[in-house]
């Protein structure tokens, strides 16, 4: 099963994700984590990307698909993956369809998450974040068991600096303006599916393995 969850920055994407990680069995690639992975790893495509993060540059999107193209030729990846973070524009996501056709690979499902800017700006606020896995939790809608500690790690869970209200609608208009056009796209692909990520979390998620099991 190959899934991309897709949404503005705080909709529940990495919440969601970590539910279809459980339920399927199958690895989430987010493309800060792989970047990171691949740059320790010292891979050609770590190396690569390494030279332009070092000149204070953007990896360029042929970069990063390298390195997705490396991530997803791994053994874990046979039984299906999840996409989370990428594609952000229209012409990465062309990039990515040229080569999981080239890999012979295609994507089963594109869960679309929809919320209203506003209440997206209350959840970033309230959101925390594991020091150690990147899990995701909100102290009102997605509390953590123990507070502060990551439930599937035991790591601590962190405030990021780029969680402030102000910083989350600048961090919305750019998803507006390069990223939200990618609905469309898949939309248009007939693999979109939208659910409602206003709901409380075990109802957004019943709809979304629901979704998957009509695929």
């Amino acid at each position: 099963m190959n899934l991309m969850v897709f949404g503005a920055p705080g909709v529940g994407k990495g919440t969601q994700a970590k539910f279809l990680i459980e339920k399927y069995g199958i690895p989430q690639i987010s493309t800060g984590d792989i970047l990171r992975e691949a740059i320790k790893k010292n891979s050609k495509m770590g190396l690569e990307a390494k030279k332009y993060m070092d000149e204070g540059k953007l990896v360029p999107d042929s970069t990063i698909i390298g390195i997705i193209k490396e991530r997803l030729s791994e053994d874990d990846c046979k039984k299906g993956f999840i996409l989370d973070g990428f594609p952000r524009t229209i012409p990465q996501a062309e990039a990515l369809e040229e080569l999981m056709n080239e890999m012979g690979i295609k994507l089963d499902k594109v869960i679309s998450l929809s919320v209203p800017d506003s209440m997206i700006v209350e959840r970033i606020s309230g959101r925390r974040v594991c020091k150690e896995c990147g899990a995701s939790f909100h102290v009102k809608f997605n509390p953590a068991k123990v507070d502060g500690v990551c439930d599937y790690c035991d790591g601590e869970l962190i405030i990021r600096k780029d969680d402030n209200p102000q910083t989350v609608k600048s961090r919305l208009e750019a998803y507006h303006a390069q990223t939200a056009p990618l609905f469309e796209f898949y939309k248009n692909k007939g693999v979109l599916v939208e659910i409602d990520g206003t709901k409380d979390v075990k109802s957004v998620t019943q709809e979304i393995f629901e979704a998957i099991e009509k695929a």
